[in-house]
């Protein structure tokens, strides 16, 4: 093994699909010219009904949000992406690990990229009338 190959080793990489990319625009700025908490949580809930969407074949709902952490600020200009896994599917629910990683824009290299937060999304199955239905009907 080389010393590339360890060292590729040792570098934190996203876990699960990429579901969304986008950038983080002046728009989406608080009062302060800050990307505010709300607009990632929005984003990765997103992405958890994506992914949850298509396990369950059509909508779903988020129920719960489990411990979400904020590592690190999120500046104008990043590049954001948020990868979601499924970890469980029950009997009516999904459980979804969402986490968003970022480009900063104006990064040293193109490739280096700091995850920001992650969190599980619980979701439910929901029928046309919007009642919990199971996953698999």
């Amino acid at each position: 093994m080389t010393l590339l190959e360890t060292d590729l080793d040792d570098v934190p990489a996203p876990q699960g699909q990429l579901t969304l990319k986008l950038l983080a625009s002046r728009q989406d700025t608080n009062l302060y010219g800050d990307i505010p908490g709300g607009w990632l949580v929005n984003q990765m809930d997103q992405a958890a009904e994506l992914a949850a969407g298509r396990e369950a074949a059509g909508r779903t709902a988020t129920v719960a949000i489990e411990a979400m952490d904020f590592l690190s600020p999120v500046r104008v200009g990043s590049m954001v992406s948020v990868y979601t896994s499924v970890r469980e599917i029950g009997h009516s629910s999904i459980k979804i690990d969402v986490e968003v990683w970022v480009r900063a824009p104006h990064g040293h290299h193109l490739e280096e990229r700091q995850k920001v937060t992650e969190a599980r999304f619980v979701m439910v199955a929901l029928d046309d009338n919007g009642r919990i239905r199971a996953v698999y009907s």
